[in-house]
Order: C-alpha cells, then structure tokens, then sequence
C-alpha cells in the first residue's frame, strides 16, 4: 500500500537532494530525504553559486542567506609567461544576481537544510536505501536505519540525488557513459598571504600545467593544478602544504605564501552521463546522472537546476493537474540536453588549459588576448558561466504561434527581468512580481493601452482560468506611458515601466506569453489567439475542476 502522507522519497542528502526537497516542498508535495552518511560533509567542494541559480533560490525565500554567507566575484583573469591576457568582467545587470557568488558547498548544504527544517522536513542521517522495486502505480523501497532495522516503504516516485556512485542508478542498471581524463589533479584550500586579486578568480597557464585560483573568502584560497599524465597503476601522491606552495611558486604570480590548510587532495576527473534521468517512476538528478571536469564550475548548478526543473513537474503530476507522461518525458529531454552542454563545455575548458604541445600553447596564449578582448565574446562566457544561456528550445513542453522572423525571446529561453510599476505606483520588476511562482504565469502584452485592447485579452485570460482552474496566474503588462490606474478585474496589472519587457518580447501587437514556474517561457504567441494558448496548455495540464 502507497504510504499515504508520502509523495516523493530523495535519495541523497547534498546540495542536490537538498535543493529539490526544499522545491517540492515549496510546491507543497510531500517529500522524505535520506542520506546514508551520519553526518554533514565538511569538505567545501563546489565552490560558486552561478546567477541563474541564485534566481531560483529566490524563489525560495534563500537568496538573502545565500548573499550574507558567501563572496561576490567580479571577474576572472587568465595569465600566461607573467602577464594577464584576458581580463573578464563578470558582473552585469541581466539579472539582480549579476555576479558569481563563492560559498563552500558545506555551507551551501547548511544553509539549505536550515531552511528545510523551518519547513518542518529533517535530513534522515544514517538511512541507506539498499534496494527498490517498481510497480505500475509505486516504487517499493527498503531503508536501512543506523540501529540495522530495515524498513520497507511504498512511494509514488523516487528520486536519486545519491551522487556519483548512486545507488539508484546502478539498480536502475543504466549506463553511466563516458570516459576518464588523462591527468591527475590537486585540490588545496589554504590560507594565503600576499598580493592577490581577492574578488576575481584567477587561472595561469605554464609549461608544467594549469593553476587556477578560486577566493573562498578574504584570506582563503582554493588551488586547483594538474600534475600531469596520469599513470597506470602508479597511487596518487600525497598533497602537503609544501607541494601546494611549490606547484604556487612554479605556476602563479609569485610573492604569495599559503598556511592553515583546510584540505588538500588529489583527485581524477570523469566525463561521464547517462542518456535518460528516468526510467518509470525513478527519475535521477545531479551527480547521479552526470559528472563531469570542475572546469566552469557547473556541476552543482547543473543539478540544483535539475531539482528545480523537475519539482514543478512532479508537484502537478501528484496533485492530479499535470500529465505524467509528458512532464517527465520533457525533464529527461531538457536536462540531458544541459548535461551534454555542460559536458561539452567542461571538456573543452579543460582541454584549452591543459595542451602539452608548446606549439598549441603558444597559440592559445597569442589568440586568448585577441579573442577575449571582443565584447560579444566576453559576454557569451559571461551567461555560460552565469547560467542565463541555457534554454529549452527543443523541449516537448516548448511551443510558439510566431511570426517569421518576429524576432523577441523564443519559447524555452529564461524571460528576461524588466522593471514595472503597479497601478498605485509602487516600483516592482517581473522578476519580483513572479517570484517563487507556484502555477504558470500568463503574460498579456497589449501593443497599446487602449481599454478594448485589454479587454479582448482578458477575455482570452478567462477563457483559460476556466478550463484550467487553479493553475494560472494571469498578469496584464501594459506598455509605458500607461495610465496608472487602468486596472482589469480578474488579472494582476502592471506597467511596462521602460518599455524593456515588450522590447526584449517584440510585443508590436497583442502577445501572450506563458512562463512555466521555474522561469522559462513555455509558449508565446503573436498575434494573441485564445484557440493557440487552450491547445499548448492541454499538451501536459489536465484541466476541470481544482486537484
């Protein structure tokens, strides 16, 4: 029998396995989470928090913490034969975290446990999920308690957050494709003296391989260098303070002198993923279903934003208003797509910063300063990195009734923020007003204020709240120069403050847009047609009355 205060078991209580309990949760679906380690990790592990997902840890409620705990970087700079050649600013205003943010991951692993006991849900420490079973309508689990009582619990999903070597993955019996890189690698998080940009990071190339600096905070550094062809057979050398200072001295700027480590280690790296995150009712997210080179940073955000993506999904699927089948078909489509991007991306990194060849490296260090001084190419490494350009153009669940070459944000991409005004005059932006958004969002964009305008596209609000109660959040934008105090029963209204949100959409004429709950466009259409919207929403809503 299906436990029936029970809707989702998580497996894997890190960083992943914490972020999508906390989603689910904030979509009000009832979740366990449970680690098989006694206790929390110390270790920093991943270090940045990326802009895209400090937008979703709004939603939350977390990005205060988030702020008040970690280090904003300003910029990162590659260096090689003494001198700087390329210089990256990575601040900016897209997004109201226009900026990378450092925060070891014990602390981003605390900081969301904090906030998912105040939620009234607990880390289960010392449980290990030692084996599962589908069924058509549940998963059947065995879970072993720290005192050896095994319990066995029945559960409509479950998710594997349980990190490279899953549990779930392995009996689910897929594929973890992929390959090992060549090298070996040392880690050092140490404290270090002397003159050193402290809000930007830092990566040198040198004949004897790559260093890259990372600030953890005011005083303390992250090290990260190749150390060469790995050989077979042959165990990985012991990393001590004083080979952390030479590789330093060897590599970086010089003058610098490390002390207190924190940690230090060596480790290789694995490019590797599965080809789906689900399989029935288990679905696989994070670590689980992709690892990959620290290059870039994405491997945390890259599975945080899998916990969110699939949160929404599951919390319409359970209560009875989303169609299973498209929903999770379009959370393997979307994510894996992303893994093989970040799997790309990490792999090319790391192969740019680790050429052995002197010819290959004399014309890296010769064309990065030429390439890098472009300010289209700065700031296309900027929303990599930042996260922004990840979109799910070819998702299932991505649609649009578009003009050719209408230009605007194509159906899959993150909607842009823009400021707003309310009728009453108060400021807002979008990012603001749809914020922790529980239910899709539908964007009406009149071209003009004129109250007939509005009025035809209310009608097409009301016609959809009617097939799908309970499931949208209906907001008229107007454009700007709007009277303040035109308002239309039934639907939030807005002021398109600067004209930047019906700029950035191509609004020339009436425009809906639907923006899914974690922040995508789901579907946009111009010019408005109510018949176009009732169809996308009925390809993975199930309309009547409220679940």
């Amino acid at each position: 029998m299906v436990e029936p205060s029970l809707d989702v078991l998580v497996v894997g209580a890190g960083p992943v396995g914490l972020t999508l309990a906390a989603a689910l949760t904030h979509h009000g679906v009832r979740c366990r989470l449970v680690e098989k380690a006694p206790v929390p990790s110390d270790k920093s592990k991943a270090l940045a928090v990326w802009t895209r997902s400090m937008e979703l840890l709004d939603g939350l409620g977390l990005a205060d913490a988030f702020l008040q705990t970690g280090l904003r970087i300003g910029g990162g700079s590659m260096y090689a034969g003494g001198k700087r050649l390329v210089h990256l600013d990575l601040t900016g205003t897209e997004s109201p975290f226009g900026f990378p943010l450092m925060i070891p991951q014990n602390e981003t692993e605390r900081l969301l446990a904090e906030h998912l006991a105040g939620a009234g849900v607990a880390v289960e420490r010392g449980v290990e999920l030692t084996g599962f079973v589908e069924t058509a309508d549940a998963v059947q689990a065995t879970l072993r308690h720290p005192d050896g009582r095994d319990e066995t619990l029945v559960v409509p999903w479950l998710v594997g957050c349980d990190g490279a070597h899953s549990t779930v993955r392995h009996t689910l019996g897929m594929e973890f494709a992929g390959h090992p890189d060549p090298s070996d690698w040392m880690l050092a998080d140490v404290h270090v003296a002397g003159d050193l940009a402290r809000d930007e990071v830092s990566i040198f190339w040198n004949d004897e391989g790559v260093l890259a600096v990372f600030p953890i905070d005011r005083r303390r550094v992250r090290l990260i260098a190749d150390q060469g062809i790995a050989q077979p057979g042959k165990p990985e050398a012991e990393v001590t303070l004083a080979h952390a200072q030479a590789v330093l001295d060897a590599r970086g700027p010089g003058g610098l002198v490390l002390s207190d480590p924190i940690w230090l280690t060596n480790f290789r790296i694995n490019e590797r993923k599965v080809a789906e995150y689900r399989r029935g009712r288990v679905m696989l997210a994070g670590d689980a279903a992709h690892i990959h080179s620290p290059a870039g940073g994405q491997g945390m955000n890259t599975g945080m934003q899998d916990a969110f993506n699939l949160a929404w999904k599951l919390a319409l699927i359970q209560r009875g208003r989303g169609q299973t089948e498209p929903l999770l078909r379009s959370y393997s489509v979307e994510r894996s797509a992303v893994g093989d991007q970040v799997l790309r991306n990490a792999e090319r990194f790391t192969t740019i910063a680790t050429l052995r060849s002197p010819i290959a490296r004399w014309l890296r260090d010769h064309i990065a300063p030429i390439v890098g001084a472009f300010g289209a190419v700065q700031e296309r490494v900027r929303n990599e990195w930042w996260e922004l350009s990840i979109n799910y153009r070819q998702s299932p669940l991505s649609w649009e009734q578009w003009p050719p070459h209408g230009g605007g944000l194509p159906a899959g991409d993150r909607l842009c923020d823009a400021p707003l005004t309310a009728p009453d005059g108060d400021a807002t932006s979008v990012f603001t007003v749809l914020r922790g958004a529980r239910r899709q969002a539908l964007l009406l964009i009149p071209a003009s204020h004129a109250r007939d305008a509005v009025a035809r596209l209310a009608a097409i609000a009301a016609d959809a709240a009617g097939a799908f109660p309970d499931l949208l959040d209906a907001h008229v934008v107007l454009p700007a120069g709007s009277a303040p105090t035109l308002e239309t029963p039934g639907v939030c209204t807005w002021i398109d403050t600067e004209g930047r949100l019906h700029d950035r959409l191509h609004a020339t004429v009436a425009t809906l847009v639907v923006v899914r709950p974690d922040g995508y466009v789901g579907f946009r259409c111009q010019p408005a047609d109510g018949h176009g919207l009732l169809a996308y929403l009925g390809r993975y809503l199930v309309g009547g009355g409220a679940g």
